[in-house]
């Protein structure tokens, strides 16, 4: 039996609104095996995002469920679901979120240092992964050093760092010009052959997507359509 990298059943998100109730999620239901790379389109105000903060288990749904890597999330604590989401999700913004005050290895090898990793082996295993990305050169310099392209790279390098069953990008080229998406865009595909990590990005950008195993679309808090 296939165990999967994520998977979500029947998730609803309700915010309330003064007397009035907005339903963000309606009964979306996703499985992602290992190594898949699935995309999700929409247009804004679709609730992608907030899919992929409660599959990120940055955010409780008001009913359903969400495992990772065959730990189903449902009852946790905080603390216990923080260390699944450490040990088990990584993840890309639009923005990079470096520590300005930290080199290229050491943002990398944060996650691991955070867990309580010694720093010897935390920055061992951030440079291999650096490597993974192709930015050896780089590995001392500041973020501020760094061109936009290379800081993303950083921050993809960062979510691989912890081995994860899955990554979670939330429109990771929209920051970049085309021709430095274009190059991440390559670089995503590439580390998600290579690592065998799942990958569920939510994107706009239709060459993105297309790169994608499965393109799923999502209107009005429900994924309706593959694409």
């Amino acid at each position: 039996m296939t165990e999967f990298a994520l998977q979500a059943s029947h998730l609803c998100k309700v915010y309330d609104e003064g007397p009035s109730q907005i339903q963000v999620l309606d009964d979306v239901s996703l499985s992602v095996i290992p190594g898949e790379m699935v995309a999700v389109i929409g247009a804004s105000g679709s609730g992608k995002s907030t899919l992929l903060h409660t599959l990120g288990l940055l955010d409780l749904p008001t009913s359903g469920s969400v495992t990772v890597a065959g730990q189903s999330a449902e009852g946790l604590s905080e603390a216990a679901r923080s260390r699944l989401r450490n040990r088990s999700l990584g993840f890309v913004y639009q923005f990079h979120h470096l520590l300005p005050e930290f080199s290229a290895l050491d943002n990398v090898a944060m996650p691991l240092i955070v867990r309580r990793e010694s720093r010897h082996d935390a920055r061992e295993l951030a440079r291999s992964v650096i490597e993974l990305v192709g930015l050896t050169s780089r590995i001392e310099h500041f973020p501020g050093q760094l061109s936009g392209g290379e800081r993303q790279r950083i921050a993809l390098a960062r979510a691989l760092v912890t081995r994860p069953a899955c990554v979670l990008a939330d429109e990771p080229t929209g920051n970049l010009d085309r021709h430095t998406a274009q190059q991440m865009f390559a670089l995503l595909k590439r580390v998600n052959a290579e690592s065998g990590t799942a990958f569920v990005i939510v994107t706009h950008d239709p060459e993105l997507a297309a790169l994608a195993d499965r393109r799923l679309y999502m209107e009005s808090g429900r994924l309706v359509d593959a694409v």
